[in-house]
């Protein structure tokens, strides 16, 4: 057959932009020993480029089509209207006709076909497209048939099918549509089968829709369909459903929906040897294809017909392991407060970093705790662990043990565990006075060594460079990591969080008043985070005076605009005091574990909008005057329960004992925040070495721009610098990979069979329409809720709560301007709770979908201390 039209079994793999993701896949399947597929040929994409190449309005409305946004609705509608009724009037090229009325007279044309849509960007790994292009049924006739190519041709411009391509960045002009002419089966029942469960993205339950007549009523929700669950050959699961409608194939062409009997509206639509059959040809499909399937199909006179299958493109991929055992896994993002997907150099230099077995997926990081849960004594200790700083993790994970079949236990103590080493044994009992001697100093002795450490690697690396530089830096990580997991460092703030619980625990147990120790941690010393939302305040104090600066910074629009400031009266000032801001804190930045993530040193103008947050909403001097005011709460919260203990029977002792207890608190829980603040920094240090070789690759011509090496692990950025030479190929995949990761929503725990466990949180006598978190910072505060994805948006005023995705420390400095904080990721220990807890913001975190409930705007209630959040 001709170019223009392709039987399905003459199909190749490689055809995908002549016949389509659909109609690929038809090929495919057509090929499978022992699965059935109806018929048929593809109308490739070459008839469709040559009706509509020699069009000049259609490519002048496309041109204008092309610089749209996904915003320009209106426009949209306009002019793909018009373009749909170009391609309805084009005449089918002659040449397109004669193949297309041949192939059909060697099929027969007197039968019904199904006619439909299979673009180029459809039913693709990354992006299904499903349901974007139409489908014509029961289709009788040349004449109908060529009229119904014209059809489908035209619903590539679609109002969804458009506004898709824009979402998912796919460019128009180079979208192309193919139609599939298949011949029509009339089945008793038809459906869809999904060869991993869609809900629980489980890759071993398989899940099955029927109903009866075509499967039309089903796609288009016009009826509710019986699901069955089939797991490892056996129907674990059956819910039959009320069927009241099917859509039915005419004599005469077309279809007509048609009320069911009601005798028969309840009876199940496949038996269970149907059920069973259907899903071994589900797992043969899959097992072809090497990806768990969505499967359309029809059941005709006891046979199945398989008339699509494309890849579940939603699922979450599972992190990778070497063997077949069951595996748990839990998610770094969720305790470091970055869900977003980290690029390959970023990936490489986390796991060069530390010490617990990880696991890569979809771009984010994974612990693979199995082996924790499998004894019993390192179980409890996780568990606890995770109870304090995300429950939602905690409770996922104690369904997995519930359920005894999924890990082996073992007798094994923890010690080979290296997540669980001698130190945090110590660590995890009461007695704070055998643990540490409450001297203040320890924490400032281990933050100077920590910065004698830093300015001695910026002395030393910049003697570095090609192969020395990766060998330098892989030294100094072990440098790092000594510093990260030295037991004295972890022993301090240990020792503050095991205060805090017994303070919560003994205050709510002797005085009845939870939550205690959000008060006593309010403007504590040493934090280095808080420190930084409160440094802001004063850059914000030097540029107060000036108002032609202040004009000139809220026109300013790129990196360089430090550079001009001079031109101003109070110029050199703002610039000295910006300068020396980013000198201390310019290594941070939102997601910043991800050392690839653009610094505040890179791109200085992020903190331009805040800047002038700060001189909108505060007073001079309101940094101090926050840091007394939360001071002075602290100590009379200190002084109130110590006269209330006194009250009580053996009160002297009780105060005593509190008295101490705080201190230790106030001593050192601030010292929390600052082990990653010197991780970042030593990141920031060799990521502007290695930024010099880049820019050595560019000049070479082995990269395009600089920012490429970010695509690529540190070996094999070591490998290119010492060999002067990259497959460029590599780079283009891992864009492609890294915007596909972006897509995805990572889960807090997932198993080695693909299974996403969610976690609840146990809570009674909440308001009914109440959205519930974990609360992190006591208070009850009301306000408007300004949702914001990106810190870059920001736009705060004063007494606005902030809700977000998630915070870490780049997001610090907005917490200066809002009155309360909500987030969908976060534990008790987690650095957005450390810091709302110290500035006294009421704050709940791990609020599932926050974002999407929550509109912009709105006023809320935000229950700090009972952890929850009603909208107003």
């Amino acid at each position: 057959m001709s170019s223009l039209v392709l039987d399905f079994q003459e199909m190749e793999k490689t055809q995908l932009l002549l016949v389509g993701g659909k109609g690929l896949n038809l090929g495919e399947l057509s090929k499978i020993e022992g699965i059935q597929v109806p018929e048929g040929f593809c109308v490739t994409t070459v008839g469709y480029q040559k009706a509509i190449e020699q069009n000049e309005t259609y490519h002048a409305l496309l041109d204008r089509l092309t610089i749209l946004k996904v915003e320009d609705r209106d426009q949209i509608g306009e002019i793909s209207r018009k373009i749909r009724q170009i391609i309805m009037e084009v005449e089918i090229p002659s040449d397109v006709v004669k193949a297309v009325t041949q192939s059909l007279s060697q099929f027969g044309d007197e039968h019904a076909y199904a006619v439909r849509s299979s673009a180029t960007a459809e039913d693709l790994p990354h992006a299904s497209f499903a349901g974007q292009q139409d489908t014509y049924l029961n289709i009788i006739g040349v004449n109908a048939i060529l009229q119904h190519i014209s059809k489908c041709w035209a619903s590539l411009f679609t109002n969804r099918a458009v506004i898709y391509r824009i979402q998912n960045g796919f460019d128009h002009s180079q979208v192309y549509l193919s139609v599939i002419i298949q011949r029509m089966v009339f089945p008793q029942a038809s459906g869809i089968l999904f060869t991993a469960d869609p809900i629980t993205s489980n890759r071993k339950l398989l899940s099955i829709d029927a109903s009866f007549g075509l499967g039309e009523a089903l796609v288009s929700g016009l009826v509710s369909a019986d699901c069955y669950q089939v797991q490892e050959g056996e129907i674990v699961d059956k819910r039959i459903a009320t069927k009241k409608l099917a859509i039915y194939g005419l004599k005469e062409g077309g279809t007509e929906t048609q009320q069911i009997d009601p005798d028969q509206q309840k009876t199940q639509t496949l038996t269970e040897q149907q059920i069973l059959q259907l899903a071994r040809t589900g797992r043969q499909i899959e097992a072809y294809f090497g990806y768990p399937q969505d499967i359309e199909w029809c059941l005709v006179d006891d046979t199945f017909y398989i008339v699509q299958s494309r890849p579940i493109t939603t699922l979450y991929p599972i992190p990778e392991a070497n063997d077949q055992e069951n595996h748990v896994y839990v998610s770094v993002g969720h305790q470091q407060m970055m869900t977003d997907p980290m690029k390959p150099l970023g990936l490489s230099f986390y796991l060069l970093t530390t010490r617990a077995p990880m696991r890569k997926s979809g771009g984010r990081l994974f612990v693979d705790v199995t082996q924790m849960l499998a004894s019993p004594v390192s179980r409890e200790m996780i568990l606890n662990a995770f109870g304090k700083s995300d429950p939602l993790i905690k409770d996922a994970l104690m369904t997995i043990v519930a359920r005894e079949d999924f890990i082996k236990s073992s007798p094994d103590d923890g010690k080979k565990i290296p997540m669980l080493s001698k130190s945090n044994e110590d660590i995890s009992s009461s007695d704070f006075q055998a643990q540490i001697e409450n001297d203040p100093t320890i924490a400032s002795d281990l933050i100077k060594s920590s910065e004698t450490s830093i300015e001695e690697l910026k002395q030393n690396i910049q003697t570095k460079s090609g192969s020395d530089l990766f060998d330098f830096i892989l030294e100094d990580i072990q440098q790092l990591k000594k510093i990260l997991f030295d037991p004295q460092s972890s022993r301090v703030f240990m020792a503050a969080m095991d205060a805090s619980t017994w303070i919560n625990e003994n205050m709510k147990k002797w005085l009845g008043e939870i939550n205690v120790a959000d008060t006593l941690s309010q403007s504590v010393p040493n934090n280095i985070t808080s420190e930084m939302g409160l440094a802001l305040l004063d850059v914000a104090d030097v540029i107060r005076p000036y108002p032609k600066v202040i004009d000139y910074l809220q026109h300013v629009k790129n990196d360089n605009f430090l550079d001009e400031l001079i031109k101003f009266d109070g110029g050199q000032e703002t610039g000295d005091a910006i300068y020396a801001y980013l000198d201390k804190y310019g290594m941070r930045c939102a997601g910043e574990i991800d050392i690839t993530k653009t610094r505040w040193s890179e791109k200085p103008i992020t903190l331009v909008p805040m800047i002038l947050g700060n001189i909108k909403n505060f007073e001079p001097n309101a940094g101090n005057r926050k840091f007394e005011q939360g001071r002075q709460e602290a100590l009379e919260k200190e002084q109130e329960l110590l006269d209330r203990l006194k009250q009580l029977p053996e009160g002297k002792g009780k105060a005593e004992e509190t008295k101490r207890v705080i201190s230790l608190i106030r001593n050192f829980i601030g010292y929390r925040e600052y082990p990653k603040y010197g991780m970042i920094n030593r990141y920031f240090v060799y990521k502007q070495a290695l930024l010099k070789e880049a820019e050595q690759l560019v000049q070479a011509g082995v990269i395009h721009e600089k920012e490429d090496v970010y695509y690529l692990t540190f070996e094999e950025l070591h490998d290119v610098v010492r060999k002067n030479k990259l497959d460029y190929q590599i780079i283009s995949k891992r864009k492609d990979e890294y915007k596909f990761y972006e897509k995805l929503t990572p889960p807090r725990v997932i198993t080695s069979d693909g299974e996403i466990i969610a976690g609840e949180y146990k809570r009674e006598n909440l308001p009914a329409e109440a959205m519930v978190g974990l609360p992190v910072s006591s208070g009850v505060i009301e306000g408007r809720a300004r949702v914001i994805l990106n810190m870059e948006d920001a736009d705060l005023e004063d007494g606005d709560i902030l809700v977000t995705s998630f915070t870490d420390p780049g997001w610090t400095p907005l917490f200066v301007s809002i009155k309360g904080l909500v987030t969908e990721v976060g534990g008790l220990m987690t650095h957005g709770a450390v810091i709302a807890r110290e500035y006294g913001l009421p704050a709940v975190v791990g609020v599932e979908n926050a974002t999407k409930l929550i509109k912009d705007g709105q006023r809320i209630r935000v229950h700090g201390t009972e952890g929850y959040i009603e909208i107003l």
